[in-house]
């Protein structure tokens, strides 16, 4: 048999973990027809059939979990290898694909990648922000920075622990002024309110939450109402912090905050982690160390 292109073995592999080949076009950064006549060519080469193919569906042949079995790990060194050995002599290269919640997106990655992209030329930053939690190995993430209650338990997937997602409460010295300050849990029930549809649960009991005027789920929206005006709110403290030194919003009862998870910078797990995943990965741990996203209780 003539040596097969490992392109052709790379496409047959996206497809598998895909699951598409739509998803595999995606992940390798190539039209879908590419993909397509990749996988052809390759079952042309070998002669057997790897997937089964509908209109609506593709599904990986019993060959194909065969040879997956014994070419997908040999691949996945291969890759590391040679990206090990180019990047040990060079800076880090190419496209890294990162996701966020939109919070942490727009306060903290957009920073980071900022400062990326200038000490790095080479490197073009990707980012996908949303309330999704996507599967990086299957989507083809290089790397996260994710709310959790707990580590992941994904073995494909390495965690690193790098701060806490506190909410405080916040209003505006207008409505402070208007409405009176709060000194303790019980006075919030003479307080409107702006918050999350499920803030109430998480206020310990004795807050009596007055009027929920203003409900949503997007933590920018809920800041700006607070500081028109609109209530006390529970916000985010990393994204109340500047408007507290500028005046705009007031802490109130600060001895009070609800801690919603850990923060954490999700990789995929790889014994050799390109250098572009490291690289980023160790600037955001510093960025965070420098500016933690919730103070000490």
């Amino acid at each position: 048999m003539a040596p097969i292109d490992l392109s052709l073995v790379r496409s047959f592999v996206a497809v598998h973990e895909t699951g598409s080949f739509s998803g595999a076009a995606a992940r390798l950064g190539v039209p879908r027809s590419t993909v397509s006549r990749a996988v052809a060519s390759l079952e042309e080469s070998l002669g057997v059939r790897l997937f089964h193919r509908t209109t609506r569906k593709v599904s990986t042949s019993s060959a194909g979990e065969g040879l997956y079995a014994r070419v997908a790990g040999s691949l996945s060194s291969l890759d590391a290898a040679l990206d090990e050995l180019v990047e040990r002599e060079e800076e880090p290269a190419g496209k890294l694909r990162v996701t966020a919640t939109v919070d942490l997106g727009v306060m903290v990655i957009a920073e980071v990648a900022a400062r990326f992209v200038a000490r790095y030329p080479k490197v073009e930053v990707e980012v996908h922000l949303g309330s999704d939690v996507i599967d990086l190995v299957k989507d083809g993430i290089d790397i996260a920075l994710r709310v959790t209650q707990k580590p992941p338990a994904d073995s494909e997937l390495s965690a690193r622990r790098v701060g806490s997602f506190d909410l405080r409460l916040f209003a505006s010295p207008a409505y402070l002024a208007r409405k009176g300050t709060p000194k303790q849990l019980a006075d919030l029930a003479h307080h409107d309110f702006v918050g999350l549809a499920r803030t109430r649960a998480m206020l310990p009991k004795s807050a009596r939450l007055g009027g929920h005027r203003v409900i949503s789920d997007d933590m920018f929206f809920l800041r700006e109402a607070v500081r028109h005006g609109a209530g006390i709110g529970l916000l985010a403290s990393f994204m109340a912090d500047d408007d507290v030194t500028r005046g705009a919003l007031v802490g109130v009862m600060n001895s009070y905050f609800y801690r919603t998870g850990i923060v954490s910078i999700v990789v995929p797990s790889r014994k050799n982690l390109p250098r572009k995943v490291t690289a980023f990965r160790d600037l955001l741990s510093e960025m965070l160390r420098s500016k933690p996203l919730s103070p000490k209780p």
